[in-house]
């Protein structure tokens, strides 16, 4: 068998692979991600749009003598398959060059370890002009001139990225200043998600500081572990004799979060595109947003979602891409999670419609029936047996006509279409709150003050107590029972 060298012709290879779809966002983690194998607990993040622009990324992790050097800046350098360190992030050793020059068309890499500092470059112009895997190796002086180059000689050992020649940030943009001020928020956004469970220092993890020119990025935690419920005790799958743990949570429902809760966990496009599993590989963030079409998002799910850790031995089966952006669960994985996602499902549509148990609670009460048609469908009715309606109705049964006409226009009237519109927006709707203690205890005062008896009053408050919201202030109907004997 007669076989030849065939190598890809440089030019061309380079070009290609900038566009395999990194955005800013991606590719500005993607270099973190190798911050983080090296053991860097602070990363710096600079963008500079004035002038000579550029971007670097600084850390102070381990550094880089000559050969890891050369290595890291060699296309292909690892092979997908092989065994690697449990923390390690990456996985095809493409990942600092496709991700930098998807961004730029010069990419500078500058290494620190102790006394010795090494420089390689790729200038894809240079290599268009060379035909040739012409990596440029920087002299002392060369080096000098690279932007932010103090910051490393001040640390005992790190690495220095630098991205310039920003063609394809550029392109088709007028104020690129403007444009950049854009970009770093979206940047700021997305590590402050990605790297979340970093950023607070969760347990068996360093702690890592992330900072966009001088300022520090906060963890962004999408479950809002302080406020949540955690649906289900964690699930250990075994694949492969390597442990996947899935961990369901429930959101709160939107009346208990704060507005900036609300931003933060729905980000640009609302709690319902976000509901669904967050996929870790190593605790670092890939996929999220996705039910990996076993279910459809909609609205009775989108407090729901499940934490799924996954370890790097397992990425062939998740079928990660270069990106770290799009992965798959293996069949033997799919089977586990449809049982999960059911059960988590049902407890988010019961958080959602929190006022909706009164159509399942029989113990209780309540204002509103929900009834079902007999052509199918359902529909409300204000329940004509509730206690504060039958008070009405004894203190003045001339009205009970006109009574119950007006009921009858407010359950045909209720403006379903925007309420519907108005709980997908996620605004926090101000009847849709509890009321507190000082509110239920004066709304029982003014029906018991319509009381002319000891005895109307005690019946009133017995009949009440059991029907919300005042069943939640059991305290307070007590209280006012001791007042009325």
């Amino acid at each position: 068998m007669k076989t030849m060298d065939l190598p890809p012709y440089a030019p061309t290879l380079i070009e290609s692979t900038r566009a395999i779809g990194y955005s800013l966002e991606t590719a500005a983690a993607d270099i973190i991600d190798n911050s983080i194998a090296a053991g860097a607990n602070m990363v710096n993040l600079s963008f500079f749009p004035i002038g000579e622009s550029y971007i670097s990324i600084l850390d102070n992790g381990f550094g880089m003598d000559a050969d890891k050097l050369n290595t890291a800046m060699q296309y292909g350098s690892r092979n997908p398959i092989d065994a690697r360190d449990a923390q390690d992030l990456g996985r095809f050793g493409l990942g600092l060059k496709t991700a930098s020059l998807s961004q730029c068309r010069c990419l500078t890499v500058i290494s620190k370890q102790a006394d010795k500092i090494e420089g390689r470059r790729w200038d894809i112009d240079y290599v268009s002009k060379t035909g040739m895997w012409s990596l440029i190796i920087l002299e002392k002086e060369e080096m000098n001139d690279v932007p932010n180059i103090d910051g490393l000689l001040a640390q005992d050992s790190g690495t220095l990225v630098v991205w310039r020649k920003l063609d394809r940030l550029k392109s088709g943009e007028t104020d690129f200043e403007q444009v950049m001020g854009r970009r770093i928020d979206s940047v700021r956004e997305h590590l402050s998600l990605v790297f979340h469970r970093y950023l607070s220092g969760e347990k068996g993890i360093t702690k890592l500081k992330i900072s966009i020119n001088g300022q520090k990025i906060s963890a962004s935690d999408p479950f809002l572990e302080s406020k949540s419920t955690q649906a289900m005790d964690d699930e250990i799958l075994l694949v492969h004799g390597q442990k996947i743990t899935v961990r369901a949570y429930i959101l709160p429902h939107i009346s208990k979060m704060t507005q900036k809760e609300r931003e933060d966990l729905g980000g640009k496009e609302g709690l319902r595109r976000q509901q669904g599993f967050y996929i870790y590989r190593n605790k670092r963030l890939l996929v999220w947003g996705t039910w990996f079409r076993m279910r459809r998002q909609d609205d009775l799910s989108k407090l729901a979602r499940i934490r799924v850790d996954i370890p790097n031995t397992l990425d062939d089966l998740w079928t990660l891409d270069i990106k770290k952006s799009s992965a798959l669960p293996p069949a033997e994985v799919r089977k586990n999670l449809e049982i999960i996602i059911e059960k988590i499902a049902e407890r988010s549509k019961r958080t959602w419609t929190f006022r909706g148990k009164r159509e399942t609670d029989d113990r209780s009460v309540h204002i509103w029936n929900r009834m079902k048609n007999t052509h199918g469908g359902f529909y409300y009715e204000i329940n004509r047996v509730h206690p504060m309606v039958e008070q009405i109705l004894r203190q003045a049964p001339n009205v009970s006509v006109m009574l119950n006409e007006l009921l009858k226009q407010i359950e045909t009237g209720i403006p379903l279409n925007q309420l519907y519109v108005d709980l997908n927006n996620e605004e926090q709707l101000v009847n849709g709150q509890e009321q507190n203690e000082q509110e239920v205890k004066e709304a029982l005062k003014n029906m018991l003050a319509a009381q002319t008896t000891a005895e109307e009053k005690l019946a009133l408050l017995v009949a009440l107590e059991g029907i919300e919201p005042f069943s939640q202030h059991p305290l307070v109907v007590s209280e006012l029972k001791k007042e009325v004997l």
